[in-house]
């Protein structure tokens, strides 16, 4: 079980292959920001090792540094 808070409710996000909020029965998908210029991140995994890259700065970003936010799917 994911311990990661549903926007809506607050009530943990279960992985089901995707993010899910059993309370609400909705859907989410987690989208990380650059913590320099705020843009979407694209995520790159590769070998087992999952890193981001920012478009806009064109340089990687440090996990750590990301800011992840969850967003309901249509």
């Amino acid at each position: 079980m994911n311990q990661d808070p549903c926007s809506k409710c607050q009530h943990p996000l279960v992985w089901q292959g995707q993010y899910h909020c059993e309370h609400c029965v909705k859907d989410y998908i987690k989208v990380g920001f650059c913590p320099d210029c705020e843009a979407q991140l694209e995520k790159l995994q590769a070998c087992g090792a999952s890193n981001y890259f920012c478009n806009s700065c064109n340089e990687l970003k440090s996990k750590s540094r990301v800011r992840f936010e969850y967003r309901a799917t249509e």
